[in-house]
């Protein structure tokens, strides 16, 4: 697996540390918090299984290269 789009991924670790430190110090409602860690999450695993796939998309993580 190899890391196809840093700055995706940068954005996407950085929001879910940030929602997930807002959850621990109680300044957003568990079922809030919960709903955007699964959206980012999604996002990231949706991006993944359209570049396997063959769509036109750029994954965060894509397919180890063959070189």
């Amino acid at each position: 697996m190899n890391l196809e789009n840093p700055s995706k991924a940068f954005i996407a670790l950085a929001g879910m540390v940030c929602i997930t430190v807002l959850l621990g110090v109680g300044r957003i409602p568990v079922e809030a918090g919960t709903g955007m860690l699964g959206t980012i999450i999604g996002y990231a695993v949706g991006n993944g299984i359209a570049a396997k796939g063959g769509k036109a998309s750029t994954p965060i993580i894509g397919p180890k290269g063959t070189d």
